[in-house]
């Protein structure tokens, strides 16, 4: 660290917003170092480009730092176990992508005693309050700071600084602002801003999809909830395998519109091809295996692991608990599912598990079972219903007697 130079860690992703701060940071005096948290989506060439952009714009060193497997590991198999789907479509990209940056920056931050950590969030979006408590929760001591919101600068005018500083070619130059991560890609901008308009087939990653393409079928294989590879793939390999060849089928895209952390209705586009296959297998193998309390309660829970994941409340102890009881529902979620992918849809075929609890041995449904009668049924059948017809009884007896 230079004398009297405050050294600064920014999150970095090389785009216009973090360009700027980067820029701005360094002609205020400070000492920045760049960090960029890879959750997926980054080609080879676009590491080596956002290293060398980071260099040029005058940062004294870029970091990059591989948290796929983190990002795996900590919260998308717990999305998985979960089922979680926000609204019953949007897998929850972003939302996991940044607590999990936020991690490993705050972690870069305190090894290398840096005075602040910087991120380039806005003053209207839900990544700043991710970034925020973040921050609060794994680096107290250091001063955090949102760069954008903290200026109220536009984006015009970030793309005039830049361009006074000898930078014109990071202009922002595109219609829709595009996050790519392992857990799916986020498109906003242009038509999402109207909740009438329909988003173009353009935008997305994968582009118009060929509707006359073949379908493909796939087995996945589960062991105690978790996707597993037959090629002996990571799981990180094989969501990655699972996007490129959902994409090209149009499978996982949708548009989001719901609540934001700050109360305001929020509408996205995405394109999420493994999320949408995984969680798909994965919920019919539940079916398969689980009591039905069981997978009553498990979906409550899971919707609600997800909603405290999407608010930015990963630190609250609520997580851990929920986290543990998610992982003792997966005991037993151990099976294969097969898939057929057509354009623009999932098709589950069947399911098969050791330990299934279909057995055409004990009954089958609407046919004869083994291990009741049908006096015994209707017996049941007259016992289940007494609740209901005490309460209808009560009712006509009010009626006369009003």
């Amino acid at each position: 660290m230079i004398a009297n130079r405050p050294r600064i860690v920014l999150a970095y992703s090389g785009g216009l917003d973090t360009s700027f701060a980067l820029v701005y940071l360094r002609k205020s005096g400070a000492e920045v170092l760049a960090v960029t948290v890879d959750t997926g989506g980054f080609t080879t060439e676009e590491r080596g480009l956002i290293a060398g952009r980071a260099q040029r714009l005058g940062a004294v060193e870029h970091r990059w730092v591989d948290a796929r497997e983190i990002l795996y590991q900590r919260y998308l198999r717990f999305l998985i176990y979960a089922n979680a789907q926000k609204g019953g479509i949007y897998p929850f990209c972003v939302s996991a992508e940044r607590t999990c940056q936020a991690v490993a920056v705050a972690e870069l931050a305190i090894a290398l005693g840096a005075d602040q950590i910087v991120d380039a969030s806005t003053g209207a979006g839900n990544d700043q309050v991710r970034f925020g408590v973040a921050f609060a929760v794994l680096a107290p001591a250091i001063t955090h700071r949102s760069l954008i919101r903290e200026l109220g600068i536009s984006r015009e005018e970030e793309t005039a600084f830049l361009a006074r500083e000898g930078f014109e070619e990071w202009g922002r130059k595109s219609a829709y602002s595009v996050n790519q991560g392992l857990w799916g890609t986020t498109i906003g901008g242009g038509e999402t801003h109207d909740p009438w308009q329909t988003v173009p087939d353009s935008v997305f990653p994968g582009g118009p999809v060929d509707r006359g393409q073949a379908e493909r079928i796939l087995t996945l294989d589960f062991r105690r909830g978790e996707p597993v590879s037959t090629d002996t793939q990571s799981p990180v390999a094989l969501i990655g395998q699972l996007n490129a060849l959902g994409s090209r089928q149009g499978i996982g895209r949708g548009v989001h519109l719901g609540e934001t952390i700050l109360g305001i209705k929020g509408r996205v586009a995405f394109e999420a091809p493994a999320a949408a296959i995984l969680v798909a297998a994965h919920r019919e193998l539940e079916k398969l295996v689980l009591g039905g309390s069981q997978a009553t309660w498990k979906e409550t829970l899971g919707t609600l692991y997800g909603s405290l994941i999407h608010e930015g409340r990963y630190f609250d102890p609520l997580a851990r608990d929920l986290e543990a009881f998610l992982t003792s529902t997966q005991q037993r979620v151990t099976g294969q599912v097969r898939c057929r992918l057509e354009p623009g849809r999932i098709v589950i075929e069947g399911v098969r598990s050791p330990h299934g609890l279909v057995d055409a041995g004990v009954a089958r449904y609407g046919e004869s079972p083994t291990l009741w009668s049908g006096q015994d049924a209707a017996g049941f059948t007259r016992i289940y219903g007494v609740a209901q017809r005490l309460w209808a009884r009560a009712g006509e007896v009010g009626v006369e007697n009003a």
